[in-house]
């Protein structure tokens, strides 16, 4: 691929699409860092705004919005473009219909977000990463870690938390290197962790007591409410973490190392970078 066409970044200022944009920069890529709000403006539910982000673009790293279908005549408008190539951001779990209820219909949108991508006559390649470990350290988890408690309706369930850098360092690899069309890879870390363990980890590279309190789910869904959350979000977000309280996104992917060569970040590895980088909330 010629190096003088960019290489689009949606969600270029959400965990993964962010890192995504620095370590291409870091490798002499140019690129186009297109969200809502920074360097490019791109709305997924504005139109207008497709084309001058496609406009010369060889590769393109797709964020979806959930629970919408815009992907499909977003990679329409691409192949017309010329772009060559596409990266998926999806998620794992969508295969199985026991990994969680899907309550906000994101389900259907990135099912045929991934029909898409594969139906596209693009080089194409799909990541389905798991729970980020950054969920902790800036996700819906850090206002526990800052309170000194996570209290989760998760009981003592597990999931193999896997580091945002590894989702983006596997995202750079099959935008600008060959050998992973036609390849989906599941993203995981190398083992599952019970929030007990994850919340010991927190606290020994932080230094404060950060623990776990399991609560019941109803408990939690009047906690949020509590705090202002209408009803149905806050059920939502319950319907989120069954993964976590069932176990089901307790098993481990090898994409993390088909797409590298190497093994993915541990959590504690990820936790001692986090606190060096003073990003632990307090």
């Amino acid at each position: 691929m010629s190096e003088q066409h960019p290489i689009l970044v949606t969600g270029a200022t959400g965990k993964s699409g962010r890192r995504v944009v620095t370590r291409l920069r870091a490798q002499g890529h140019p690129v186009r860092a297109a969200a809502r709000t920074g360097e490019h403006p791109f709305d997924w539910t504005d139109h207008t705004t497709w084309d001058a982000a496609l406009r010369g673009v060889r590769a393109v790293y797709v964020v979806q919005l959930d629970g919408t279908k815009f992907v499909r005549p977003f990679l329409e408008r691409a192949a017309a473009h010329g772009v060559r190539r596409v990266v998926l951001a999806s998620g794992r779990g969508i295969d199985n219909p026991d990994y969680a209820t899907d309550s906000n219909g994101v389900l259907d949108g990135v099912l045929d977000s991934e029909a898409a991508v594969r139906e596209s006559g693009l080089e194409w390649t799909i990541n389905r990463p798991g729970w980020f470990a950054q969920n902790f350290s800036e996700g819906f988890f850090a206002d526990g870690v800052r309170a000194g408690e996570l209290r989760l309706p998760t009981g003592d369930g597990a999931a193999s938390f896997v580091d945002a850098e590894d989702i983006a360092a596997v995202v750079t690899a099959a935008l600008t290197e060959d050998g992973h069309a036609g390849q989906t890879y599941e993203l995981s870390g190398p083992a599952a962790l019970t929030l007990t363990e994850v919340a010991a980890t927190i606290s020994e590279v932080t230094g404060r007591a950060i623990r776990y309190v399991p609560i019941t789910t109803d408990h939690y869904v009047g906690e949020l409410v509590q705090h202002g959350l209408p009803l149905a979000d806050a059920e939502a977000f319950a319907h989120v973490l069954e993964p976590l309280r069932n176990n089901t996104d307790a098993y481990l992917s090898d994409g993390v190392h088909r797409a590298l060569g190497r093994p993915p970040r541990t959590f504690a590895e990820f936790a001692k970078a986090t606190a060096a980088a003073g990003g632990w909330p307090t």
